[in-house]
């Protein structure tokens, strides 16, 4: 297979942004990264578009021939295709871009995703979303998303020890970078109380540990690597990926306090890349609630299995600590909207690679990585960057 180079990125502000449509905001993040790569319209080959629920959000369907008519590329007939996998659609879309150029089949291909999640009221947003979790097993019987989620919070709590500060930990850390973040939702330091005072969404989780509802997109251009010096002095390599599936019902797993999809994405991206977890600098891990990045962090051996919390509060994942995570200010700060969201973590990772990231950079950042969910984590994918030789 041919190596893969990310060329180019963009992505909009993120947030409640009631001025923009769906349309405005791919075909905003999709140019920004062409003109990024410096590429021409006649040397795409190819789009691929995350998008998880626009059909329910805005009923709109048939989302990737909409963004290449809306974006100029129409007449161009080019292969459009929506990619769908929960909260991971724009990790997956960005997977299946990399394989279309490493078989060969394609050279320069554009990867988007957007969501537009703010059309709708607050509890049909949250149906949406509870909509990638077991419709027959778990949501009709009145389990919402951030139940599901507060489930294996509490078994994490009890087996491990975690408390609600720990938890607390992570969004003050998220919020720290996202508060250096130009395009991030919420701008704004929070302090450890304000976490901890705020209103339950389901306990052991407030308010607070939650992400929000967003509206965004973010695209990135992918080249075959021997081709992507004509674009640019910084190709930045694909150097893993992995993806995994899990039961879909929590019933099912086989564990509430390890999400197993991430472990084997994991393994599968490092066995490709050739590094181990200490290798990477900086991360862009799933935190649509904060015990998910405690999860993540785990599973993905940065940390020991059940030391996520602890780790947290002594500063292993802040900016420039051992591994700096969720330097964008995670799904928690910078914004969910689910489709967008793989695809907004690997620009972050490549503003980071490039030494791009202003006041949130890395120092001597050589190697990223992103980790990205579907659902509570029935899917999950795992890419790992680096810069190119």
């Amino acid at each position: 297979m041919r190596d893969v180079a990310i060329i180019g990125v963009g992505e909009t502000a993120f947030g409640e942004l009631w001025d923009y449509s769906f349309r405005d905001l791919g075909i905003e993040a999709g140019l920004k990264a062409i003109q990024d790569a410096k590429v021409t319209a006649e040397e795409i080959d190819a789009v691929y578009v995350g998008n998880m629920s626009a059909g329910k959000f805005i009923d709109q369907e048939h989302v990737s021939a909409l963004v290449a008519d809306y974006a100029g590329l129409a007449d161009m007939h080019l292969p459009t295709v929506r990619v769908e996998g929960g909260g991971a659609c724009g990790a997956v879309a960005l997977l299946q871009g990399r394989m279309a150029i490493a078989s060969g089949m394609h050279d320069v291909v554009v990867v988007g995703g957007a969501e537009k999640m703010t059309d709708v009221g607050e509890v049909q947003a949250a149906e949406i979303l509870s909509s990638t979790a077991d419709q027959e097993w778990e949501s009709v019987f009145g389990a919402t998303f951030a139940g599901l989620y507060a489930m294996m919070a509490r078994r994490h709590m009890y087996e491990f020890g975690t408390t609600r500060e720990h938890m607390a930990a992570v969004a003050v850390k998220n919020h720290k970078n996202g508060a250096l973040n130009p395009v991030a939702q919420f701008q704004k330091e929070i302090t450890l109380e304000t976490v901890l005072q705020s209103p339950w969404v389901a306990e052991p989780l407030g308010l607070f540990d939650c992400a929000p509802l967003s509206d965004g997109a973010a695209a990135i251009v992918l080249c075959a690597m021997d081709q992507a010096r004509r674009y640019t002095d910084a190709p930045i390599r694909i150097a893993g990926s992995g993806q995994a599936s899990d039961f879909l019902a929590l019933h099912d797993r086989r564990d509430l306090t390890t999400m197993d999809a991430t472990v084997v994405a994991g393994k599968r991206a490092f066995a490709e890349a050739k590094v181990e977890p200490r290798d990477i600098q900086v991360a862009e891990v799933h935190d649509n609630f904060t015990i998910t990045e405690i999860l993540a962090i785990e599973d993905l051996k940065f940390v020991e299995k059940g030391k996520g919390g602890p780790a947290t509060m002594d500063g292993v994942t802040a900016l420039n600590g051992k591994v700096s995570v969720n330097t964008s200010g995670g799904l928690k700060a910078r914004g969910q909207p689910v489709g967008a969201t793989g695809v907004a973590q690997a620009v972050e990772i490549v503003r980071q690679l490039r030494g791009e990231a202003g006041k949130r950079q890395v120092v001597g950042a050589r190697r990223g990585l992103t980790h990205t969910l579907g659902g509570t984590g029935a899917t999950a994918v795992v890419h790992i960057f680096e810069r190119g030789a």
